[in-house]
């Protein structure tokens, strides 16, 4: 998952291309066009049919076999990029997949004019959680996963409330582990990206949403585990004051219980 003050387009002059990266450019002219939380990057090889390479260094702990079984499926009902290879050394793995048409919705222009963007983002989620077929999706995002791996990382000390956002810095941990073991009822299972802060909805010249990338937890839940963190992620992109704006485009109220519950439980996977 994209982290967010930790993800962002990386300095060029900080970048080291790995061997297998430039391997698969073969001599092509490339850039680094993002830098996740877990220290992936994301190469775009130009061309006349421009590809991307997703590179995860061994350390990373990043599952691109996860993200490429995701695509692979989820490309059958909407726009997603489609997989061109997958492979792995010692070095670390990467995946490489073919571009779809449009820029990630917290570019330049779209952050000078958020209005178009945050639509999209909107209209580009409802379409995903209607286009993907629930009853036929084999891939699980749900509360007891979710609530497992939380559990194991609290017993392990990997939770570091610090770094929590100030919307629940007055939690301890004990707090916000007992809130995230009441959760509120599924109102909605659909096929969820996982995933859904701004710079993974794709928007067209036109501020339409085009498509959407970084699938890797795609899985069935409740649609208010996407519309709390995509809401959450226009303030870390936008500043605040655009969730009326996304919550009209997507076509629902505010829910302030599941916003709440599903932004807590994102805190403490991060």
């Amino acid at each position: 998952m994209s982290a967010p003050p930790l993800a962002g387009a990386p300095d060029p002059a900080q970048v080291i291309v790995p061997d297998a990266v430039r391997r698969i450019a073969a001599g092509r002219p490339l850039r680094a066009v993002w830098l996740n939380g877990a220290g992936g990057l994301t190469f775009e090889i130009l061309g006349a049919s421009p590809t991307f390479v997703k590179y995860a260094p061994t350390a990373s702990g990043l599952d691109l076999g996860r993200e490429a079984e995701r695509l692979a499926w989820a490309s059958r009902f909407t726009p997603v990029p489609s997989v061109i290879d997958l492979g792995a050394d010692a070095g670390g793995a990467w995946l490489q997949t073919a571009a779809v048409p449009g820029d990630n919705a917290v570019g330049d222009r779209w952050k000078a004019d958020p209005g178009p963007a945050v639509a999209a983002i909107g209209h580009g989620l409802r379409a995903l959680h209607d286009a993907l077929p629930a009853a036929d999706c084999p891939f699980d995002w749900s509360l007891e996963t979710r609530l497992t791996a939380i559990r194991a990382r609290a017993a392990a000390g990997l939770i570091d409330p610090s770094r929590w956002r100030a919307e629940f810095r007055d939690l301890s941990l004990a707090e916000a582990l007992g809130r995230v073991e009441a959760p509120p009822p599924i109102d909605h299972l659909v096929v969820c990206h996982g995933d859904a802060c701004a710079p993974n909805t794709l928007v067209g010249a036109a501020g339409r949403w085009s498509g959407h990338i970084d699938l890797g937890d795609l899985g069935l839940a409740d649609r208010w585990a996407d519309l709390a963190v995509a809401s959450w992620s226009l303030d870390w992109n936008f500043g605040p004051g655009w969730d009326a704006a996304f919550y009209a485009a997507y076509g629902v109220a505010p829910d302030l219980v599941r916003i709440a519950y599903y932004r807590l439980l994102w805190t403490l996977e991060g």
